[in-house]
């Protein structure tokens, strides 16, 4: 029998795994539906542009048709493999605002303001900067400045600063608005995943077991109380693994909510629409998803610098053998954040990720020739979706009803033109005159408030970064309390991006390292929620 037993070996498993078996009388056991993470270009940064559609690494959803969005089907790619989506990121480090936190603390998860969190992020940092007052040293999780930058992002950071914005060289920093260099979670040029960071070091010790290509398919309960899990390997068998204390989730704001409810904890209708018997009636599993919805300006480049053309094997044999050159870029190196006029507090509410590359369909469609791509994308949308069942089988993808664009006051739909109008002007600038070409997308012709609005519905994309399915709080609608116990039975926890109550001002890698970091020691009575 396990102590432990941990649902997911994503970004915020691996932390747990590491820091439940440092307690050497501690038994854990640590589950992944993926495998292991042996691939080369998951360790080699640049490979991210060769990951993309890798099915043996990648759960491959897609939402429902949005109505809001033409009807498409978004592509969401999320990690299945050790590491989960921090070995396929884009490797951006960034925490968010202070006040996000403060946030969450003021919508009833209390404990997790801002100078309750702070710790743990600086606890987790290993930051090549060195220790000071906004940055860890020495912590498990590598986060650097990049090696190699291309010219364009240096363009870009000059641009916007053309453009009437700050430079900003920490956005982790003393104020968050800004352009500048994204620092990222690498240690000396490699990707540095969870897996990396937390995990491999520990994969020695006998308190801890790690089973890949493992598939949670339902929670046993005991007496009202969690007591052990199904799941089958490569497809096979019906294993069932008992849990001394606690069984945690990890599974990210899609599985998670689908394994509470295919074990009958969820919304009570929808539970036996499916013929599952119901343990207790919680409707907010699955509900309040969230996610940032992102806008992409693409034009074409009249000199051959960019990304789009580069020899594969050039950069693979100067990564390997010298650690250097554009292998160990994350390809989305510069951006930054800004207030715009819509903003409804001093907070920045766009951002912006900045490509020397042609991106269109997330890579996926490969456009001819050079370019340069600006994401941007709004950081507080009102709009909320949900997930439902498609069966009562643990292998049958969850349907993803993300509801983009759905706000009654259109607040949502005038953020992203808002976004769209900041890019062009940003790339506008004189900075960019050397290297601009026609625009791709939407292409000059797009003036009008009704054909940007087109523009939107027919080409904008998930930017990865799904939360809330099980959101914390301390009011009945939660899924889990603040110290992210599973309501209405014990033993059970949910630990992972799916516990967010709102999004954070940016990429939520970071923010769900710290809410494991956090989760360690609630769960070991070190650090218990006030």
């Amino acid at each position: 029998m396990y102590d432990y037993i941990i649902v997911g070996a994503g970004s915020a498993g691996c932390v747990l795994a590491n820091r439940l078996s440092e307690d050497p009388g501690t038994r854990v056991l640590l589950l992944e539906a993926g495998p292991r993470d042996w691939h080369p270009f998951i360790h080699m940064p640049a490979g991210i542009a060769k990951l993309v559609g890798k099915k043996g690494v990648n759960w491959d959803y897609s939402t429902e048709p949005e109505p809001n969005l033409d009807g498409r089907k978004l592509w969401w790619p999320r990690g299945r493999v050790l590491g989960g989506s921090s070995s396929i990121n884009a490797m951006c480090y960034i925490r968010g605002h202070a006040r996000d936190y403060d946030e969450w603390a003021a919508q009833g998860a209390s404990g997790w303001n801002w100078d309750s969190c702070r710790p743990y992020f600086l606890k987790a940092e290993d930051n090549s900067r060195g220790a000071g007052e906004h940055h860890g040293r020495g912590g498990p999780l590598g986060v650097s400045d990049l090696i190699y930058t291309n010219p364009l992002s240096h363009t870009f950071i000059e641009a916007a600063q053309q453009a009437g914005h700050a430079l900003n060289p920490d956005f982790n920093g003393e104020r968050q608005d800004g352009f500048g260099f994204y620092q990222v979670t690498q240690r000396q040029g490699a990707r540095c995943s969870t897996a990396a960071a937390y995990l491999k070091p520990v994969r020695g010790r006998p308190n801890l077991r790690v089973i890949t290509r493992a598939q949670a398919s339902r929670i046993v309960f005991e007496n009202g109380r969690a007591s052990a899990l199904v799941y089958s390997v490569a497809g096979r068998g019906a294993f069932c693994e008992a849990a001394a204390k606690e069984i945690l989730l990890c599974g990210g704001a899609l599985n998670s909510p689908q394994l509470l409810m295919l074990s009958g904890l969820g919304p009570a209708e929808e539970l036996r629409r499916h013929g599952i018997a119901v343990r207790v009636d919680l409707p907010g599993v699955g509900a309040n998803l969230q996610d940032h919805l992102d806008i992409c300006t693409v034009q074409r480049c009249t000199r051959r610098i960019t990304y789009d053309r580069l020899s594969d094997l050039k950069v693979a044999l100067d990564y390997y053998l010298f650690r250097r050159g554009p292998g160990t870029s994350n390809v989305a190196e510069a951006g930054g954040f800004l207030r715009s006029r819509l903003a409804p507090d001093q907070r920045p509410d766009v951002q912006f990720h900045f490509v020397p590359a042609m991106l269109d369909d997330h890579g996926r469609n490969r456009l001819p020739g050079d370019g340069y791509t600006l994401h941007a994308c709004a950081l507080r949308p009102k709009s909320r979706g949900r997930l439902r069942l498609a069966s009562a089988n643990a292998g049958d993808k969850v349907k993803i009803e993300a509801s983009y664009l759905s706000d009654p006051d259109g607040f949502d739909l005038a953020m992203l033109k808002e976004c769209f109008r900041l890019s062009r002007e940003i790339l506008a600038q004189p900075a960019f005159a050397p290297f601009r070409g026609s625009e791709i997308f939407p292409g000059e012709a797009t003036q009008g408030e009704a054909e940007i609005e087109a523009f939107i519905r027919r080409k904008a994309e998930t930017i990865y970064h799904p939360i809330g399915t099980c959101r914390m709080g301390s009011d009945e609608g939660a899924v889990v309390d603040p110290q992210l116990r599973v309501r209405g039975v014990e033993g059970l926890r949910v630990v992972d991006a799916s516990v967010m109550p709102c999004l954070p001002g940016g990429n939520t890698n970071a923010p769900t390292i710290m809410i494991a970091e956090r989760a360690a020691d609630l769960i070991r009575g070190a650090g218990a929620a006030h």
